[in-house]
């Protein structure tokens, strides 16, 4: 990533309160933050070729889930070269090995990190892959 150039985050959850929380913490860190409030407006942008650093999205959605929004993502050939990193209520096994194999380079468990600890692992995935 080039010095001086911010980082552009895509997060997705169908959680307004949710995401302007992350959207605020993730501001205050000096990213450029866009948001989409469930899949479809996730979608919306992507197909209008945003392109960002990196895309943090909920499993556990109306209509179309986290999952299948990967899948749609990777189908489309969307932001590929973007990191995707799942925050989610559901930490079973299958759940993070399903969003690993479709393409996510990370998984946080939300009830088990305060919004601090979300942007300080979001960091640590991002710092451990090749640039």
């Amino acid at each position: 990533m080039e010095t001086g150039k911010k980082q552009k985050i895509l997060i997705v959850d169908d959680d307004s309160f949710l995401l302007d929380m992350y959207s605020v913490k993730f501001s205050q860190a000096g990213y450029e933050v866009i948001t989409g409030l469930g899949p479809e407006p996730a979608l919306v942008h992507l197909r209008g070729h945003l392109d960002p650093n990196i895309i943090l999205l909920d499993i556990a959605m109306p209509g179309m889930d986290g999952f299948e929004l990967l899948e749609t993502m990777k189908k489309e050939s969307l932001a590929l070269f973007a990191i995707r990193i799942i925050l989610s209520n559901r930490g079973q096994e299958e759940d993070v090995t399903r969003g690993l194999s479709l393409g996510a380079s990370g998984y946080i468990v939300k009830a088990n990190s305060t919004p601090s600890e979300v942007l300080a692992k979001v960091a640590e995935i991002v710092s451990k892959l090749p640039h």
